[in-house]
C-alpha cells in the first residue's frame, strides 16, 4: 500500500472501533446483570424448592408442608414487614423480640391472673405496642439518639415491664377458647396466621408503594436533611415508623400465646429478631436492589424459612441449621450492601 493510499484512508472514530456485535454483547451483559440484582433472590427461592424436593420428593413438594412452612414463617414475616418500615427511613429497632414477649406475656398475665376479657387483653397489647413505638419514636426521632442504643436499651427496659406483668413466672393456665382460636384456627386449611401475615404485608406495601406518607419515608431514607428542608415532616412520619414496627411485634406476640394454647413462657420472642433481619435485608437485594421494600421481605423471609424447613427434612443437627442460617444472614446483608452501591 503506498503513502497516498494510506493518506487518503478515511480516519475510525473511537465510537466506531467497537463492532455492533461487541456493543450488542455488552448491552445483553448489562441487562443479565440487572435481571440477576432485580431477581437473583427470586430465582435462589426457586433453586432452593427444586433442591429440597428432589433430595426429599415425597415429603417436600406438597401442599400440606407449604402450609406448614407458611404457618412457621407468619411471625418473622409480621415482624420483618414492620422492619421494613424503619428501614427504609435508615432507622434500626432491636427490641422487637422484647415488644412480642411483653405483649404477648401481658395478655396472658391479665386474662389468666386478673380474669381479664379477651377483648381488653388485646387492647392492652395494642396499647403497649404503641406507648413504645411513640418512646422509642421519641428518643430517635426527636431527642435525635442512636436507633441502634436507644432501641437495645427500650428491649431491656420493655422486658422489665414483661416481668412486673407476669413476675418472670411460665404461665400454663387456661383462657378463653376464643382467644386461644385467633392463632389456632384456619381459613380455607390455611392457619390463621397467614392471613394476618397477608393482610400486613398489604396494607404496608399500599403504605410505603402507594401513598404520600410512603414516598416521604422513602425519601427521608435517601437524605433526611433534603427531607426535611423541602417540608416533609421528618419526626413525624419517623415516630409513626416505630409505632408500625412496635405494633407488628404485639401482634406476633399475641399470635404466639395464642397458638400456644395460652401459654407464655418468659422472653419467648428473642428468637424472632434475627430472622427478622435477615428477612428484611435479603428483601432489600431483590426487585429493588438496595432498597428495602415489601415484597422483597416477604420473598426473604419465605426463602429463609423455606431453608430452615429443608434443612429439617434433611435431619441435620440444630447446630448445622443455625450455622447456616447465621451465614445467610451474613450474606444477606453483604448483598444488599452491594446492590445498594450499585443502584
Amino acid at each position: 500500500m503506498t503513502d497516498e493510499s494510506i493518506a487518503s484512508a478515511p480516519a475510525q472514530t473511537p465510537g466506531e472501533s467497537r463492532s455492533p456485535d461487541v456493543r450488542g454483547g455488552s448491552r445483553a451483559a448489562e441487562r443479565a446483570r440487572g435481571i440477576l440484582a432485580r431477581y437473583g433472590v427470586l430465582f435462589a427461592f426457586i433453586a432452593v424448592i427444586l433442591v429440597f424436593s428432589l433430595a426429599r420428593p415425597s415429603t417436600f413438594p406438597t401442599w400440606t408442608n407449604a402450609k406448614e412452612i407458611l404457618a412457621n414463617a407468619a411471625p418473622q414475616m409480621i415482624i420483618a414487614l414492620g422492619l421494613t418500615v424503619v428501614l427504609v427511613m435508615q432507622d434500626f429497632d432491636l427490641s422487637v423480640g422484647s415488644m412480642a414477649s411483653l405483649a404477648g406475656g401481658a395478655t396472658i398475665a391479665e386474662m389468666a391472673m386478673h380474669g381479664m376479657a379477651w377483648e381488653f387483653a388485646l387492647l392492652l397489647a395494642a396499647g403497649l405496642g404503641i406507648a413504645a413505638g411513640v418512646a422509642k419514636g421519641y428518643l430517635v426521632a426527636v431527642l435525635r439518639g442512636n436507633s441502634f442504643i436507644m432501641t437495645l436499651a427500650m428491649g431491656t427496659i420493655l422486658t422489665g415491664v414483661e416481668y412486673a406483668f407476669t413476675s418472670d413466672i411460665t404461665i400454663f393456665q387456661p383462657v378463653s377458647p376464643t382467644f386461644v382460636g385467633i392463632a389456632s384456627n384456619s381459613i380455607l386449611g390455611i392457619n390463621n396466621e397467614v392471613w394476618f401475615a397477608l393482610g400486613v404485608a398489604i396494607v404496608l406495601w399500599i403504605l410505603l408503594d402507594a401513598t404520600e406518607a410512603g414516598r416521604f419515608m422513602y425519601a427521608i431514607g435517601g437524605n433526611q436533611e433534603a427531607a426535611r428542608l423541602s417540608g416533609i415532616r421528618v419526626r413525624t412520619l419517623r415516630v409513626i415508623g416505630f409505632v408500625i414496627v412496635s405494633l407488628t411485634a404485639a401482634l406476633v406476640g399475641v399470635l404466639i400465646v395464642s397458638g400456644g394454647g395460652g401459654n407464655y413462657t418468659p422472653s419467648f420472642g428473642t428468637y424472632l429478631l434475627l430472622p427478622a433481619y435477615a428477612g428484611a435485608f435479603l428483601g432489600a437485594a431483590c426487585f429493588r436492589p438496595g432498597e428495602f421494600n415489601i415484597p422483597g421481605t416477604v420473598v426473604g423471609v419465605a426463602l429463609l424459612a423455606t431453608i430452615s424447613t429443608g434443612l429439617t427434612f434433611l435431619n441435620l443437627q440444630t447446630y448445622l441449621i443455625n450455622l447456616v442460617q447465621g451465614a445467610i444472614l451474613i450474606v444477606a446483608v453483604l448483598v444488599s450492601t452491594v446492590a445498594s452501591r450499585r443502584a
